[in-house]
């Protein structure tokens, strides 16, 4: 994963899953999911689709993007539902690596100040902090 990520910022010139997905040609529509559904990957004829639930805040709905994104590098092929009820403790192996290359794509580009917690270096990136089990400690590897 962190070759893919590497690649996939170095090629992008950016850690901006919106901008990354564009230029993948990923189409990225936004749509009421209803309270239970965050986000939702898919291809329909050779087109892929990353739609985000519009009820979400700005900072869920990039972490949503980048989470999708995950399972168009990671796991094409598959339609993949993020679900509030596995995605966080009880999250299935596709699950858990997509969040994890979500938190890794939007904290790539940072380094924790000295004295900061990882909650405050989630909350000054724009990283739910919902997140913080799939941070792997010294993951942060400024691949910019």
């Amino acid at each position: 994963m962190d070759k893919l990520l590497y690649t996939l910022i170095r090629r992008y010139k950016t850690t901006d899953p919106f901008i990354i997905a564009k230029k993948l040609g990923i189409h990225i529509r936004y749509a009421d999911l209803g309270p239970h559904t965050r986000g939702i990957y898919y291809s329909k004829l050779r087109r892929r689709f990353i739609v985000i639930n519009s009820r979400l805040s700005i900072r869920w709905q990039r972490f949503i993007c980048a989470h999708e994104l995950a399972h168009d590098q990671l796991h094409r092929g598959l339609n993949r539902f993020f679900l509030d009820e596995y995605s966080f403790s009880n999250a299935n192996k596709y699950e858990r690596q997509a969040n994890q290359f979500a938190v890794q794509l939007l904290l790539s580009e940072t380094e924790i100040r000295l004295g900061e917690t990882v909650e405050q270096l989630f909350l000054r990136n724009g990283v739910p902090i919902e997140m913080i089990s799939y941070f792997k400690g010294g993951q942060i590897n400024g691949f910019y």
